[in-house]
């Protein structure tokens, strides 16, 4: 991670991050550049402060970032061609090796009453990319049918950053591969990863391991992915993330008639608050997903909370009670 990230940070910001403690450097999740304020590295349950010297314990004594850091940090991450990158400005973020991520903001130009493209950036994010390998193996037990050697549609639910996209990620690795839990060869996978979370490409290559049978469209809107994938890939099961608009809800359902099987995540703490949201909450009366997945942050990001059997909302698995 120091390696990859700092090659892209302003000098003065590089020399900091690489001089901070390998065990901090771990477990950072975040490393925050704001216009004129402190620069900041945040990890799961907290934050710390960074000058020259390493971390300090208030803001005031932070090495404040500048906007020649944030120039400079710019043109390294377009190579020096930041108008080469209009449209992942237009998106808010631009993937660099490793499948890190860096999000912008700043002053939004408009057309047409959308964002045409991100100008005067005065922010920047670079939310660091790790594969967790092994979290799905647990899950996997309980949404792979042995009898019809199928994997049931599930959604994963959870607050944002409460580790649906490594979750997502890591079963797609196990499904694509195949494990002792399959008992069979892998599937063929398809993600759609329309915000570049899941696989991390960088020019159209996955950074992360989502496995040897697994095909990405990445920068993909998920509805027209879908569809895609399922004209032309031949899928046998679709992972996609955060699906919530209305036409996510139409390309899932035109997969599951397809018979693929479908893995999606949504943002949400509990059962009740998606049954509320008109579109999700259609979605489940329908009864499409097989098995709920909830993960929270109570134990560090992708705790296992529970896990419902769809249709008649019975729990399988209770972080409280173990599982089946």
């Amino acid at each position: 991670m120091k390696k990859q990230i700092g090659h892209f940070l302003a000098p003065k910001v590089r020399l900091i991050i690489e001089n901070l403690p390998d065990e901090l450097l771990e477990k950072t999740e975040e490393i925050r550049l704001r216009h004129s304020r402190p620069l900041i590295i945040f990890w799961a349950g907290g934050e710390s402060y960074l000058s020259e010297k390493g971390p300090v314990p208030t803001p005031r004594e932070a090495y404040l970032t500048d906007g020649e850091d944030l120039e400079k940090t710019l043109d390294l991450l377009s190579n020096y061609s930041l108008y080469a990158y209009e449209e992942e400005l237009r998106q808010g973020y631009l993937t660099i090796p490793g499948g890190h991520r860096v999000g912008l903001a700043g002053r939004a130009v408009l057309e047409g009453g959308r964002i045409k493209v991100l100008r005067d950036i005065s922010s920047l994010n670079f939310r660091v990319a790790r594969q967790v390998k092994g979290v799905g193996e647990k899950v996997l037990a309980f949404i792979f049918d042995r009898r019809m050697g199928r994997i049931m549609h599930s959604l994963i639910i959870s607050p944002p950053q409460g580790g649906k996209t490594t979750l997502l990620r890591d079963l797609a690795r196990l499904i694509s591969e195949g494990t002792g839990i399959l008992g069979q060869a892998g599937k063929k996978v398809g993600i759609v990863d329309e915000r570049s979370e899941i696989a991390g490409c960088y020019q159209g290559i996955p950074q992360l391991d989502v496995g040897f049978r697994t095909d990405v469209l990445d920068a993909c809107p998920k509805a027209e992915g879908v569809m895609l994938m399922l004209r032309s890939l031949s899928p046998q099961v679709i992972i996609t993330d955060e699906i919530g608009r209305g036409e996510d809800v139409n390309a899932i359902e035109e997969a599951i008639h397809a018979g693929v099987s479908v893995i999606a995540s949504a943002h949400g703490s509990s059962l009740e608050e998606i049954c509320q949201r008109p579109i999700l909450g259609g979605l489940l009366l329908k009864n499409y997903f097989e098995r709920l997945i909830f993960l929270s942050n109570s134990r560090g990001p992708g705790t296992l909370e529970m896990i419902i059997e769809g249709e008649r909302g019975l729990p399988l698995y209770s972080s409280r009670q173990g599982g089946e």
